[in-house]
Parts: structure tokens; C-alpha cells; sequence
């Protein structure tokens, strides 16, 4: 039977509603987005990235697709990688986030050699195995259906392609994740209502990270997908985990 609720954060809505809620999340936080990121992860966001992006072995020439790119923080680090001969497709559901990663990106140079593209992950409209490296940054939580999206980048990814999850995830020490929990659920709405003038998509935010699958389970769920290969790393104690699928 065709599932017509799903998890937004902690409370079970309809399918579509939590498309246009989602939308509305990042609507409201574009402007303020990078500098929550600073905020609330202490710049260490910008670590998570960088490992991200050296774990994806990006080289020149390659044709990479930044999905859930949000303001563009990956396909910034990207960019050089690629060169001139290569391309990035930076793809998002929210148009808001988009249009600043395009800003950002022409800003600092990066003009032929990206596009944007909105589009849904679970759907994605591109023809398949064109993409030797898909990244997706902090995004695949708010998906919906997060199995439908991973067998979507399986099938555009090219043969001996590489997938980069890079997302929240479940700290592997108890002590360590009661204070995360005091941190996410007490102080990060708070923070968000001070600087985006929002605490409810913050706590959100905090919310759908409990709800997303842990490491071993999302594991499980790409080589579902037909991954042939798939390994993690747990970063900051397991607060974020950076997952891997090869496909041969």
C-alpha cells in the first residue's frame, strides 16, 4: 500500500505537506543559512566538508553532480577540482538555496563550468550513468523517501562512479550524546531564533536528525539500492557520518 504519511521532524504529516513544509524551512533560512552553519556547528562544518570532498577523489574532467547543494558550500570546494574540462550540476529541490550557491559561485569565478538544476532527489532528471561523482551534503534527511532518492543516484551514476553522503548522524558514545541533545533541542532553536529570527525550522533541524537512519542502517539501505560497494566514517564522535557507495 502506497505510503500517504511520513516523519517531519518528531510529527507524521502527509507526503506532499512535508514537501512544501521542507520548502518552507529553507525559505526561511537562505538568508541567514551560512552563518547559522558557523554558528552552530563552531566552523567545524567546514572540516566535515573539506573530508567530505577528499574522500569523493575528485580530479579534472569529471562530470559531478552536487545534489541537495543548498548554498554551495561543496561545489565551491569542487570547482578547482574539476577544472575547466570538467562540470558540476549543482541540484536542489529549493530554488532559494540555489540561486545563492549560483551567486556565491560566480562571485568567485566558477562560471563555466556550473549549472543549476531544480529537482526532486527522489526523481532525478538526468539520463543515466552520466555522473562519475554524486555528493550530497547535509541534505538526504529531508528527503522524503530516502530510498527512492539513493536508487535515483545509483542509476545516473556512471560505472565505477562514486557516491559521498555526508550527513548528521548518531554519536556512538552515550555520555557524549546526552549533552548533543541538550545542545540540539535547548540551545540550537535558541540560537536560531536570535540570528534567522526562526527557532521552529531549528528545531526541526534537530529533530530530523534523530530521526534519520543511523549508520549502519543507511549502510544497509544503499547497498539495498545496488551499491556494490559501501563503507563510513564517523566524524566528531558519530554527530556526523560521511557514507560511501561504489558502484561498479
Amino acid at each position: 500500500m502506497k505510503e500517504d504519511t511520513t516523519d517531519f521532524g518528531f510529527t507524521k504529516v502527509k507526503v506532499e505537506e512535508k514537501r512544501k513544509l521542507v520548502s518552507q524551512v529553507f525559505d526561511s533560512v537562505a538568508d541567514s543559512y551560512d552563518i547559522m552553519n558557523d554558528l552552530m556547528s563552531l566552523g567545524v562544518h567546514r572540516l566535515w566538508k573539506r573530508h567530505a570532498i577528499a574522500l569523493a577523489q575528485v580530479r579534472p574532467n569529471m562530470q559531478v553532480l552536487d545534489l541537495a547543494a543548498g548554498t554551495g558550500d561543496l561545489s565551491a570546494l569542487m570547482a578547482p577540482l574539476v577544472t575547466k574540462s570538467g562540470h558540476i550540476t549543482l541540484c536542489d529541490i529549493n530554488m532559494s538555496m540555489l540561486q545563492h550557491a549560483q551567486m556565491r559561485l560566480i562571485d568567485k569565478g566558477f562560471v563555466e563550468n556550473i549549472s543549476i538544476v531544480q529537482a526532486n532527489a527522489e526523481h532525478l532528471p538526468f539520463e543515466a550513468n552520466i555522473f562519475d561523482r554524486i555528493t550530497i551534503g547535509f541534505g538526504l534527511r529531508n528527503v522524503t523517501f530516502k530510498d527512492k532518492a539513493i536508487a535515483s543516484m545509483y542509476r545516473v551514476l556512471k560505472p565505477g562512479g562514486r557516491m559521498t553522503i555526508l550527513e548528521f548522524s548518531h554519536p556512538t558514545n552515550a555520555a557524549f550524546s546526552k549533552l548533543y541533545d541538550t545542545y540540539s533541542f535547548h540551545i540550537l532553536p535558541k540560537l536560531g531564533e536570535w540570528v534567522a529570527k526562526d527557532s521552529a525550522s531549528y528545531q526541526y533541524l534537530a529533530e530530523s536528525i534523530r530521526m534519520h537512519p543511523n549508520q549502519e542502517t543507511l549502510k544497509s539501505m544503499i547497498l539495498d539500492a545496488g551499491f556494490d560497494k559501501c563503507d563510513y566514517h564517523n566524524l566528531t564522535g558519530g554527530i556526523v557520518a560521511i557514507h560511501q557507495g561504489v558502484k561498479y
